[in-house]
């Protein structure tokens, strides 16, 4: 019966742990474009006062609307489960883009968020709720805009412009789509979008080797 039990815990279990682990993974090889080649941002200004553009970055592209701090628990689980793991890759950045007026919410936000974490990948950016809503519109999305010109959904965004996520079929033959990732859900975060921001980098950090083995 020991022998059974030891048998079991050396051969069995880790199969086990490694089919749990892998259920969770992104069974697409390449992360799909959903969007392709969305507009940069415009000229809308920063907390910071600098230019914040998403071309040549990869960027975690949120619309908080008129709650910013209401809807502070949404930044903390970004800030927890994809910022924290990802901010020393010298490309990602957080870019949210609020209606003007809410200005002094996006600073305590900001302010909170330094208390635990470098936030100097955080960029919030300021318009009027129609450029927002025309802007949210050329990403060609099936969500919309709430009330307050917000969504808890933020979106994947390559350093092409083109909207990433999960579109098609899978390698399991499944057909899958989702544009963006819900802050509300910590499990959408930790789970799928973890998933797809890994694949993300891993596709540039990839491109970066094959381009330095041939300048070798």
């Amino acid at each position: 019966m020991k022998k059974t039990i030891v048998l079991f815990v050396l051969f069995a279990l880790p199969i086990v742990a490694y089919l749990f682990f892998a259920s969770g993974i992104n069974t697409f090889a390449k992360l799909p474009i959903v969007t392709p080649t969305i507009k940069e941002l415009p000229e809308w200004r920063s907390l910071s006062g600098e230019k914040i553009k998403l071309k040549d970055k990869i960027t975690i592209l949120g619309f908080p609307g008129e709650g910013v701090l209401y809807n502070k628990g949404n930044a903390f689980n970004l800030n927890q489960k994809i910022y924290n793991k990802n901010k020393e890759f010298t490309d990602f950045q957080m870019v949210m883009v609020a209606p003007i007026g809410t200005e002094n919410q996006a600073k305590e936000l900001l302010e909170e968020l330094g208390r635990i974490t470098d936030v100097s990948g955080w960029h919030f950016v300021f318009a009027s709720p129609q450029e927002i809503q025309e802007y949210y519109g050329g990403l060609q999305l099936v969500g919309q805009l709430d009330e307050k010109h917000g969504t808890p959904n933020v979106f994947i965004i390559d350093k092409d412009l083109n909207l990433r996520g999960r579109k098609g079929k899978n390698k399991k033959g499944e057909e899958e789509y989702k544009e963006g990732y819900n802050t509300i859900s910590a499990a959408d975060l930790h789970n799928e979008m973890s998933d797809d921001v890994k694949i993300i980098l891993a596709e540039y950090r990839l491109a970066l080797k094959k381009n330095n083995k041939r300048q070798i």
